[in-house]
């Protein structure tokens, strides 16, 4: 038997364990699957990406919050349909909640009471009931923090992984939702990619639901069409009719989906349908507004001037349950990934907790995504996880003291400095300016202090100079 144990114990349990050989040995260090570590250079693309969404998010008057990691899963249960419930991460309860538990039954609520949350939005929506009392409205917050989902990691999906959420809540103005819009153009016009913005709304789905003659199956039926890039229409189909959708339902459906042309021609061909054009003859009253809201925001998003791809996706569904308005999806027309960005409005999702008639409207920038996007298309600015501009070397106890003065000099001006922090050969100094990227070095022996100069040294062009160490506005020029 081999035993692996850091107890301080161990010898009681080395006398537990009598007549069986036991191995004390170090455990191979890993990681859950679908969760990463990120070096320094990642670390600085990353916040490359924060920075840049961030900064958008403050121009349009966001404040940024923070919730904790777990909620009670009172708050996360229900809210993201069945299959989003199963891919919820629950904590189990430390100290004596597993007294007496028959672990061959269900885990009873004091066992397991809090889980991981999978988004930012309900934890959001549960903030504002909490504080209503000190925020003012319409709220304008976003979030940037890690989420966690027990899928199946893949390519381009992790169980671990960051959300950058920007909601507004508190007004039900399509100009909200145009902002939104504009957020995803500044947001990828600055990181360089180029992204199709796909636009539908959970209206319209309710309305495909009411002309197939099915009211009752809109979120058996939006489940199956957010399917259809990965499975096709006739899978879609197949699912649509194991929830009992009737075949002439599923026709009127098909129609939809196939509607071919541009803006005006699908809300055309749409609004007709939802007069009573289809094969069911039913009226969709609630497809119709739908419709009326779509005309709104796209005339918004033409009058502001979006600069990215903007389209009407009639199969776009976003599964979540909480929708109830537009809903938005954002794809990398240049790189081959799913879903970098994505959100809609949602007007019962405070209501579930004590709060209601309060609409709100979000989309959420998938950070691990759009790095991978970055990395594929070779778009971060180069020798970005460079942070030290100067190295100082050292050379000797002598040498340590003299530089120090200055390198305390440049630091208050906003230098990046490094001294070395021992004295040893000037080819493992180098090497290691190589390998960190910093772009200047600062070799000064006992002639230099004797001078009262220091050298500085370009390490990509191999300029040299020397200048008198209280010259600090001529250090900061050459260091430019």
């Amino acid at each position: 038997m081999v035993l692996i144990c850091k107890n301080k114990h161990f010898h009681e349990i080395l006398t537990n364990f009598a007549g069986q050989k036991t191995v004390f040995m170090a455990q191979k260090p890993s990681i859950p699957k679908g969760t990463r570590d990120f070096g320094q250079e990642e670390m600085a693309r990353r916040n490359y990406i924060f920075d840049t969404i961030r900064s958008v998010f403050l121009r349009f008057g966001y404040h940024e919050i923070e919730t904790p990691a777990m909620e009670n899963l009172s708050t996360l249960l229900g809210k993201y349909g069945d299959e989003g419930d199963k891919l919820l991460f629950r904590i189990l309860n430390s100290g004596d909640a597993f007294a007496g538990v028959d672990f061959d039954r269900p885990l009873p609520p004091q066992v397991c009471e809090k889980g991981l949350r999978y988004d930012l939005t309900v934890p959001f929506a549960r903030y504002v009931v909490q504080h209503q009392s000190e925020i003012s409205f319409p709220f304008k917050r976003f979030q940037i923090q890690p989420v966690w989902r027990a899928d199946r990691p893949q390519k381009g999906r992790y169980r671990e992984f960051y959300q950058c959420d920007v909601d507004v809540i508190g007004s039900r103005s399509q100009v909200n939702e145009l902002e939104l819009v504009q957020m995803v153009d500044m947001v990828f016009s600055a990181l360089g990619i180029r992204v199709g913005i796909k636009i539908n709304n959970r209206k319209v789905l309710t309305g495909f639901a009411e002309i197939a003659g099915a009211p009752d199956k809109v979120v058996d039926i939006t489940v199956a069409i957010d399917k259809l890039d990965k499975i096709g229409l006739e899978k879609v189909e197949e699912e649509m009719a194991a929830k009992e959708i009737s075949a002439e339902g599923i026709a009127v459906i098909r129609e939809i989906l196939s509607l071919q042309g541009g803006f005006a021609e699908k809300m055309a061909s749409m609004r007709s349908l939802f007069l009573g054009g289809s094969a069911s003859g039913i009226v969709s009253e609630t497809g119709l507004k739908g419709l009326d809201e779509l005309d709104e925001l796209f005339s918004l998003i033409e009058a502001g001037g979006v600069s990215q791809a903007v389209e009407l996706d009639l199969s776009l569904a976003r599964g979540l349950n909480y929708y109830t308005g537009a809903i938005f999806e954002v794809k990398a027309l240049d790189f081959p990934i799913g879903s970098i960005c994505g959100g809609g409005r949602y007007d019962n999702l405070t209501g579930i907790f004590g709060l209601p008639d309060m609409s709100g409207v979000g989309i959420s920038f998938g950070a691990d995504r759009i790095y991978d996007v970055l990395t594929g298309l070779d778009k971060f600015p180069p020798a970005l996880g460079t942070t030290t501009r100067l190295l100082f070397a050292v050379m000797g106890s002598d040498e340590l003291r003299y530089v120090l003065p200055l390198s305390a000099a440049l630091r208050k001006e906003g230098v990046a400095v490094e001294v070395y922090p021992e004295a040893c050969k000037l080819r493992k100094q180098f090497d290691y300016a190589a390998r960190k990227g910093i772009p200047f070095i600062s070799i000064n022996g006992s002639e230099e202090i004797a001078a009262g100069t220091i050298n500085l040294k370009n390490l990509e062009s191999g300029t040299q100079i020397a200048l008198k160490a209280d010259s600090l506005e001529e250090i900061l020029a050459f260091l430019k």
